[in-house]
């Protein structure tokens, strides 16, 4: 018998599975009690709100992944073609460019973070 743990609807369960060969019969499983559902963990917080958008260019998420490394920096002048960020989907790194030469006028993506696909990362000025 192997157990496992499933969670069905936001509640735990804790089940036993027993692995059976080829041709051979399942025992019939003796009655057990049923046990109360396993208590999970509290919910993690909720995101902060975001923060209001700066007036400009805005370069969304092309995808849902996760952010790995921030280059760009408030202030900062960039050319056209320069990376900003990088971000990881589908076990894939993704460089963010510049679309033109600009400021940065606004980084709303940190290192770690999960984005959704259109999701503001960089705002140019």
């Amino acid at each position: 018998m192997r157990k496992f743990n499933i969670t069905v609807n936001g509640t735990a369960y804790e089940v036993e599975v027993e692995e059976i060969q080829e041709g051979q019969q399942a025992a019939a499983p003796a009655p057990k009690p049923v046990s109360a559902p396993v208590k999970k963990a509290a919910a993690p917080a909720p995101k902060p709100a975001a923060a209001p958008v700066a007036e400009g260019l805005k370069i969304n998420a092309p995808m849902p992944g996760t952010i790995l490394s921030v280059k760009a920096q408030n202030g900062a002048t960039v050319k056209k073609g320069e990376v900003l960020l990088v971000l990881e989907a589908m076990k894939m790194e993704n460089e963010i460019v510049a679309p033109q030469d600009g400021k940065v006028l606004q980084v709303n993506a940190v290192k770690g973070a999960a984005v959704n696909t259109g999701d503001v990362l960089v705002v140019l000025g």
